[in-house]
């Protein structure tokens, strides 16, 4: 074959030349940032697709409980009854609202608490000083104890007739007081056993807050002559804003799901006229005690949203200041 019928047949390209792939269709190199990504997502995703199960599946299990029958036995025959749970639990004024409301007390109450016991340590501790290695150490006490030893080290304590606090209280004067054997009594004296608790563990958290702070806006204050509280109040509190709300979302969440100590110092039922029921007690003693799996189900599903209610509100209340 001649030169001419080469350039006839194949212009531009010689004979045996691989064919030209279109610009659209040719795939751009992968680079290594987005090989390293995928990679990152396929060793992650047996962990995240057990976790998405372990959390998926009680809730669909308890969701679909809650609008059936179950009595008994989880396992028992069933059937769909659609909201009645749901307009049962709500229409409950003896257990279920008052057990909601001592929820919200509880929580609000041992959360600002803890929240303005623990800046105030936290700003005590800002600065170094002599032993504070040790302070630290004693403080994370109450949080490495289980609550279930919790409740038994202050029912000891508490006890009307051998604890140590009315033999202190006798030692000042004061009258012997009856703690969590009262009624009137016992929902405070739980806050106060929370805030032992808990307190430190608010500390740390503004305290990792107060060691982020930039020191110049306070350094420039305090030339222009600020006090103590107004650099507090108008230069240190407002920095601290998004550590504030992240501490107050996370304690408040674990506060309305308190259930150890409650259940430890006080019983089933949070007592003989259930002075200290929450709504967690109240869906644990209508499973464990009363077999009612259906409208126990459906308490939780309420409480649940409930939670999520007090999350969104905490942050948008939080993201509006922050703003």
């Amino acid at each position: 074959m001649s030169t001419t019928e080469v350039s006839k047949t194949s212009p531009g390209r010689a004979v045996g030349a691989a064919p030209r792939v279109p610009a659209s269709r040719a795939r751009a190199p992968r680079t290594f940032e987005q090989a390293n990504r995928r990679l990152k997502w396929a060793m992650l995703a047996p962990a995240l697709i057990f976790v998405g199960l372990m959390i998926l599946f009680p809730l669909v299990f308890t969701l679909n409980l809650s609008f059936t029958d179950a009595f008994g036995a989880v396992n028992a025959k069933k059937g769909y009854v659609g909201l009645r749970n749901f307009t049962d639990a709500l229409s409950d004024s003896r257990r279920f609202w008052p057990a909601a409301q001592r929820t919200v007390i509880f929580t609000v109450g041992a959360v600002v608490i803890e929240t303005v016991l623990g800046l105030a340590l936290a700003m005590l501790m800002r600065k170094p000083f002599r032993g504070m290695r040790w302070v630290r150490t004693v403080l994370i006490i109450p949080l490495l104890t289980t609550p279930v030893a919790i409740g038994i080290l202050w029912l000891l304590i508490l006890d009307p007739t051998n604890g140590i606090a009315n033999h202190l209280l006798a030692s000042v004067g004061l009258p012997q007081q009856e703690f969590l054997g009262s009624v009137s009594q016992s929902l405070p004296t739980l806050m106060l056993i929370d805030v032992w608790q808990w307190t430190p563990m608010m500390t740390l958290l503004l305290l990792a807050g107060l060691t982020t702070l930039p020191e110049e806006p306070e350094e420039a204050s305090l030339v222009d002559g600020a006090n103590s509280w107004q650099r507090f109040r108008y230069i240190i509190l407002p920095m601290l804003g998004p550590t504030l709300a992240t501490a107050l979302v996370l304690r408040s969440v674990d506060a309305l799901k308190t259930f150890d100590i409650l259940y430890t110092t006080k019983g089933a039922g949070g007592g003989s006229d259930f002075e200290a029921e929450t709504l967690n007690v109240y869906s644990y003693g209508l499973t464990f005690d009363y077999q009612e799996y259906g409208l126990a189900s459906a308490v939780l599903v309420l409480f649940t949203l409930f939670i999520i209610g007090v999350v969104v509100l905490l942050r948008r209340r939080a993201g509006r200041k922050s703003a």
